[in-house]
């Protein structure tokens, strides 16, 4: 087979040089022990079989092994790595130095048929011994997570080339031309996890079904499977050979049992059934409902009489090539054994980094110097590591490192901090928001407070125009004077708009989308001049295809406020944005590395918590698929004159013009000059990611990776694109400080319950 320690070591051996130690076969008695050795042609990955004498003591087969590996090793002048797949690997390769120990903990082996004793024991070794533990799925991780500081999930992921061809190959295997369709197949190891039972009442409730079988019969006598005409037993199969089988099927089949054994299993057979266009009926395994129970494709049942049900929805689905394979197709394309690789290679890549520095640590006590084995910014272990120097990784730092003596090292990919909201003087002077417009505004006494201890304000209210039939310029959001101005109308009071915006309205009977909420509120004419073109470019899309919170968002006034927004406090940074943070940042505890990726700093970099602000599933390394964004791409312009227009912002909302307004950052910031500089805004799909797409299907997909953020720990996720929400400046800020204050809560519980202790102790 060709499965997670094969794909993983081949992807090692590309930069390194890859031992695979395999268990011990037996030999002649009268041989001394040897080791047979082979070299993996596609990959360069050497295989060691050790070849012992049949018989003998277990310590015995030890001291042979060891010796073995000893002489193998004479010589060695490399650093090595140990990697376990099984803890009773260890018994003989414990003394072997290495500058990294993994397991990677595929199952719960114990509980397996036959597991030996000394699994358990051995495992508890290996668990301390080892630098990073990777375990083969989720459920795994759960039950294990507490047993070692620095481990991680890893479920198997696919080849998805390798096993797509059963959607197009068309030549069966010859073993399954007679058998008639349709037919439900399933490849594997047929052990005790197999419900046999299971099997056998699917064969009697279904006889014009094929039900076929593939793999080798391991640890079951093969006289305990169930014989029925319809039953095709076809042992074991190549990896080469697996999608031509299940090409061949029309149903893929996981019928486990429910049992020890299968507890925290996380079958790779899921993605890999799904690669090949095929509908997947499984037992409620755990890890399959967890990441695959969402999915048309995949049909989960639990007694006997459901599973046979869900084999007939199966069939009925396996027919209808349709929106269910692109389902299918899109939680595909974030697996990859090259992202799994990455990812792993970063953990272990950590690892050693924090060896070394372990080892320099100890060296400086003693009085001798001890080597740099990171850059000098990264000299020490932190607190806290932040990605992201906008407002949510900013305020943390900031809080963390005042209020609890924290060391924080706060990196961001951009070359400056302060995110979207940075600002910075062009070649003119002029002061300008290299990402479009920030305006500040709030209504919460908290934000205003807290941000007024790091910048003096400017009043600004921002008024916006919107530029419709021509060029007429008339107040956004719509309100008392844009109807009078629009229609030619002389509509006085408030009483005399709303009668007004009623007998436009149109009614409808639900509102679920964006075009609802405006149609059902000013009517179809206002809604087509204000939000239908705008919405078209901002979005991508029509505002019948978005959520209603898009346009619900801008309110309708039926009064002649012709400000945009109406919070209590409304002011812009005295001296912008960029000195607001670097005030802010300017903090003994706090490290600053700009221009730096994520990726760059976190293998060599020794933390004890993360706090990240970018987008949540970039962090998982997309594994359910890319969440959709917006984007937008900036034309800055200073002109040689002193004004352009007559309010901040200019709204464009026709189709036939590419941008979608237009700013003149002199009216924000109430700067003095001959010249003005103004910034055109071009919605596009690619480029850094600025707005959550709202639509039902994609908050689905945000909740699956919201899931993997809570079970992920000691990592904090905060702001607007690792919650997947569009949120105001100050609603970020609302949200880091209130991150701050859990993480203050829980150290205030931590002190507590160690000055408790300390005092119990004092008192015995």
């Amino acid at each position: 087979m060709f499965q997670r320690p094969q794909h993983l070591m081949t992807r090692f051996a590309k930069g390194r040089k890859v031992v695979f130690w395999e268990e011990p076969v037996p030999g002649p008695a009268e041989e001394a022990p040897r080791l047979n050795s082979r070299t993996c042609p596609d990959s360069g990955v050497l295989v060691i079989t050790p070849v012992l004498a049949d018989g003998g003591t277990a310590e015995e087969r030890d001291a042979q092994l060891k010796a073995l590996l000893d002489g193998f090793l004479e010589g060695n002048e490399s650093d090595l790595i140990r990697w376990y797949y099984t803890p009773m690997m260890l018994s003989f390769s414990r003394h072997v130095e290495a500058v990294c120990t993994v397991y990677d903990c595929m199952d719960e082996l114990a509980n397996f048929k036959f597991a030996p004793p000394e699994l358990t024991i051995l495992e508890r070794e290996l668990m301390t011994a080892s630098d990073v533990v990777f375990t083969g799925g989720y459920s795994l991780w759960e039950a294990k997570r507490d047993r070692h500081p620095n481990i991680h999930p890893f479920p198997s992921s696919v080849d998805r080339a390798h096993f797509a061809k059963a959607r197009t190959q068309r030549d069966a295997p010859e073993d399954m031309a007679g058998i008639p369709w349709p037919r439900f197949g399933f490849y594997g190891v047929v052990d005790e996890r197999m419900d046999l039972e299971l099997l056998a009442k699917l064969a009697d409730a279904r006889p014009e079904w094929s039900l076929c079988i593939v793999g080798p019969v391991v640890k079951i006598d093969p006289a305990d499977l169930p014989q029925r005409p319809n039953l095709h037993y076809l042992g074991g199969k190549g990896y080469e050979d697996l999608p031509r089988y299940l090409g061949s099927w029309d149903v893929a089949l996981m019928p486990f049992a429910i049992n020890e054994s299968t507890r925290f299993i996380s079958p790779t057979k899921t993605p890999e059934y799904l690669a090949g266009g095929r509908p997947v009926v499984s037992t409620p395994i755990v890890d399959v409902v967890r990441h695959y129970g969402d999915l048309e494709a995949v049909k989960v049942a639990s007694t006997a009489d459901e599973f046979i049900a869900a084999c007939d929805q199966a069939l009925a689905l396996s027919r209808i090539k349709g929106d269910w394979l692109k389902a299918v197709d899109v939680m595909l394309a974030a697996l990859s054994w090259d992202e799994t690789f990455t990812r792993m290679n970063a953990e272990i890549a950590r690892a050693v980094g924090q060896r070394e520095q372990a080892a320099a640590d100890s060296l400086g006590q003693t009085g001798v110097a001890a080597p740099a084995v990171r850059a000098a910014s990264r000299n020490k272990p932190f607190d806290y590591l932040i990605v992201g120097a906008g407002f949510a990784g900013s305020v943390l730092a900031e809080r963390l490192s005042t209020q609890l003596g924290k060391r924080v090292l706060l990196v961001d990919r951009r070359p400056h901090v302060g995110g979207n909201a940075y600002d910075e003087k062009d070649a003119a002077g002029v002061l300008m928001h290299k990402y479009g417009p920030h305006i500040f505004h709030t209504n919460s006494d908290e934000v205003a407070g807290y941000l007024s201890q790091f910048t003096k304000w400017r009043p600004y209210e921002h008024r916006v125009l919107g530029c419709v039939k021509g060029g007429l310029l008339v107040p956004v959001p719509i309100n008392r004077t844009t109807l009078n101005t629009l229609y030619g109308l002389h509509l006085q009071t408030d009483e005399d708009a709303a009668a007004y915006l009623a007998s436009r309205a149109e009614p409808v009977e639900k509102i679920k989308t964006s075009e609802d909420v405006v149609v059902s509120a000013v009517g179809r004419e206002l809604y087509e001049t204000f939000f239908r073109g705008y919405t078209r470019k901002q979005w991508g899309m029509d505002p019948s295809e978005l959520d209603k919170s898009v346009t619900a968002r801008v309110p309708t006034r039926t009064n002649t406020d012709d400000r945009y927004f109406t919070d209590k406090f409304q002011n812009m940074p005295l001296d912008g944005y960029t000195r607001m943070f670097e005030n802010m940042l300017d903090q003994k505890g706090i490290t600053i590395e700009l221009g730096v990726d994520f990726e760059d700093v976190r293998a060599d970099t020794v933390y004890d918590h993360l706090i990240f602000t970018g987008p949540v599933d970039e962090y998982f390394d997309h594994r359910y698929g890319k969440l959709p964004y917006r984007s937008l791409a900036f034309e800055h312009k200073t002109l040689d004159q002193e004004w352009f227009q007559p309010v901040g912002t200019v709204n464009y909302p026709e189709e036939g013009v590419p941008y979608t307004r237009i700013s003149e950052y002199k009216h924000l910031t109430g700067q003095s000059s001959k010249q003005t500089t103004i910034t055109y805004e071009y919605p596009r799909a690619d480029g850094d990611p600025y707005y959550p797409v709202p639509r039902p299907e994609n908050q689905a997909l945000y909740k699956k990776y919201e899931a993997l953020a809570l079970e992920t720990p000691n990592v904090h996720f905060v702001g607007r694109l690792a919650t997947y929400r569009y949120y105001n400046m100050d609603q970020v800020v609302g949200q880091a400080l209130a991150t701050f204050r859990r993480i203050a809560e829980r150290e205030g519980r931590s002190v507590i319950a160690a000055q408790s202790a300390a005092r119990a102790i004092a008192a015995n």
